[in-house]
């Protein structure tokens, strides 16, 4: 971070791996002292104070491993089954961050979000 505070980036994007999610509030901090548009690839951590994500809706991917299960257990053979990449994305905007870095977000943005943090 020492290095990142000398000379800080423009924007951050973060993906949702599980040292960076332990550290996410520190990484919101940073964000927020620098006033950097901050994303990431967790709507869940959108709602911890990152500018915005967009990520695999996670229910739909719960969903559909429900499915493989089942056919698993009916008999299926998985080495046979498909690998299947997500399809349903959600696309959240945290405004509360985006007023903290003084960011206006365009109202078109703020129409094609799934989720609008106020």
């Amino acid at each position: 971070m020492v290095a990142l505070a000398r000379d800080p980036p423009e924007a951050l994007l973060v993906h949702a791996t599980p040292i960076l999610g332990q550290n996410r509030a520190t990484i919101v901090a940073f964000a927020l002292e620098h006033r950097l548009p901050s994303f990431t690839s967790s709507a869940l951590m959108a709602h911890d104070g990152f500018l915005g994500s967009y990520a695999p809706d996670l229910v739909a991917l719960w969903r559909r491993a429900a499915d493989f299960v089942d056919r698993i257990l009916r008999g299926g053979n998985p080495a046979e089954m498909p690998v299947e990449q997500p399809t349903k994305f959600e696309f959240v905007i945290n405004l509360k961050a985006a007023r903290a870095i003084g960011l206006d977000v365009p109202r078109h943005l703020l129409v094609l979000a799934d989720e609008v943090i106020e």
